[in-house]
């Protein structure tokens, strides 16, 4: 199966209980939009939109894409019931549908790590690149073996499984991240680093284009 497909299925059967469990925005992304702001904000693997909701308020236009239809509905329903705007794409992390050099702000949130392979994950880090502006800087995270449900030094493939009310379980793929696999590879994409960090389990960079 297609891995986008694939990923797209599972949060689509999971979508609307996933989202009520992710109700309010991560403070690493809080801080990182802090006296931020520009005209266009682009927000990759926007779920429930509870990241893109802050982006809209710091940009002329807010843009919401995820894989999943379902959280898209969700995402969209959050903007109705709040009064934000943002426009929401069904798009795949690896191929951006938006233009080149456009984006000003962009949050890459808890996304990647759900990338089956490596060249696919760079690839979508080089996409994130080719969208930002000159000026542009984007926040990167993904899941790490700093959490302390993890016992290896090394990154690894594993399964994660969601359980619906019910007791239904719908597994999920991840790729967790040691730390200074997450900086190499985006070494070696067309980003560059300005600043990193492990916090709550998770590993952040914010990033710009490399010069």
């Amino acid at each position: 199966m297609d891995e986008s497909r694939r990923v797209r299925e599972t949060y689509d059967r999971i979508a609307a209980h996933f989202a009520s469990t992710r109700e309010h925005p991560w403070p690493e992304v809080e801080a990182f939009l802090d006296d931020r702001s520009g005209a266009f904000g682009l927000d990759v693997g926007c779920a429930n939109g509870r990241h893109a909701e802050l982006l809209a308020a710091r940009t002329d236009r807010a843009v919401g894409m995820d894989v999943s239809r379902g959280l898209l509905g969700e995402a969209r329903d959050r903007a109705r019931t709040r009064g934000f705007a943002v426009d929401l794409v069904q798009g795949d992390a690896a191929g951006l549908p938006i233009r080149s050099r456009r984006v000003d702000l962009a949050l890459y949130v808890a996304t990647i790590h759900h990338l089956r392979d490596r060249e696919t994950r760079v690839r979508s880090l080089d996409e994130l690149a080719r969208v930002l502006a000159p000026d542009g800087r984007a926040l990167v995270s993904a899941w790490s073996t700093a959490h302390d449900r993890f016992d290896s030094e090394s990154g690894f493939d594993t399964t994660i499984s969601w359980t619906l009310p019910g007791g239904e379980t719908v597994p999920r793929f991840y790729h967790i991240y040691a730390p200074e696999e997450f900086r190499a590879d985006v070494a070696n994409s067309a980003l560059a680093i300005e600043a990193f960090e492990v916090s709550s389990g998770n590993c952040y960079a914010t990033v710009r284009r490399e010069q």
